[in-house]
């Protein structure tokens, strides 16, 4: 139930059920990414370029934590809580977007994560690691919040849970914007035929820098076949705590928020066979605007969010979905 494998030259730990029918992997020395999800063999993450890409790119693949921020800001520097962060991509290097603004955070590829927890359990395993932010002399000049943090990962029965826990010192609050990145696929079906549930009730408006303007919009998306509809919108997380669903080829995967996560981005390009229902704690850009939608963890105080995949096995007879 728990183990380890060499996957592109990377020691990834793994997760397995008792029967095998579910594994995870996830790897410490590249950021705790989390690099696979294989259910009865069949890879469900989308792995894109791969752990070296990730590594030597920041290129984002398989369950990726986005820390201390999620997707883009508009500057390299803002004033938060009273301190300045000030991102230096020689001294820190990260992804840009097309038009050259921070992507995903600082923590991509990381090395530094200490496991405290590799364990079976009664219907599966747990992985526990910790990052002390605050060690990071780097890390700290660019985001000047001293916390640690506290990574999770559990699988039991058909669910891969995954818990953040951020745990700020009593010098000063932590701003919380992070969020992650999960590229679900389903190989041997045709992406056209992927059949998606996002149950979002309300959007998100951005702008042509693809930075929300402050304004919302009701929207509902009616489920049914991706077919050739493509996303990059951002909303807010469902109300009922609804999941996100992507089905096809005999296997329902379901991707709920938990806890922790108010926001949601949806992405599914044209170019690529991958879907990605992204947990946020906070909208793209929230370090920068500062604004009530962003979480001030007080000093001593600590931060939960939880996300759940549970993988389900359905009729794929024709006609059944």
């Amino acid at each position: 139930m728990i183990g380890e494998r060499t996957i592109e030259g990377f020691t990834a730990l793994t997760l397995a059920t008792p029967d095998g029918v579910l594994e995870a992997a996830f790897v410490p020395d590249a950021g705790m990414v989390g690099c696979s999800l294989r259910h009865r063999g069949q890879e469900l993450l989308g792995r894109r370029g791969g752990l070296a890409a990730y590594v030597a790119e920041r290129k984002t693949m398989g369950i990726p934590l986005l820390y201390p921020w999620a997707n883009r800001l508009s500057a390299w520097r803002c004033a938060v809580a009273g301190r300045e962060i000030v991102i230096d991509p020689v001294a820190t290097p990260l992804r840009r977007d097309a038009n050259g603004l921070p992507m995903h955070g600082l923590l991509s590829a990381a090395a530094g994560w200490r496991v405290e927890r590799h364990e079976a359990t009664a219907d599966g395993a747990v992985l526990t690691s910790r990052f002390d932010f605050s060690a990071d002399d780097v890390l700290m000049a660019a985001f000047p919040f001293a916390h640690e943090l506290v990574l999770e990962a559990t699988l039991s029965g058909p669910t891969l849970r995954v818990a953040t826990t951020v745990h700020a010192s009593r010098e000063a609050p932590v701003p919380i914007a992070f969020g992650f990145h999960p590229y679900l696929r389903l190989d041997g079906v045709e992406r056209e035929d992927w059949r998606v549930e996002i149950p979002v009730r309300e959007r998100l408006r951005l702008g042509p820098d693809m930075l929300p303007t402050g304004e919302r919009e009701p929207v509902r998306i009616a489920p049914g076949r991706l077919g050739a509809r493509t996303y990059d919108d951002a909303y807010a997380a469902p109300p009922d705590g609804a999941a996100f669903v992507l089905e096809g080829g005999g296997r329902r995967i379901e991707l709920a928020f938990e806890a922790g996560y108010p926001y949601a981005q949806v992405f599914a390009p044209a170019d690529d066979a991958v879907i990605a229902f992204e947990p946020m704690t906070a909208p793209a850009n929230a370090l920068v605007t500062a604004g009530p939608e962003l979480t001030l963890l007080a000093p001593g105080d600590s931060y939960r969010a939880a996300f759940s995949i549970t993988v389900r096995e359905r009729d794929a007879s024709p006609g059944s979905e």
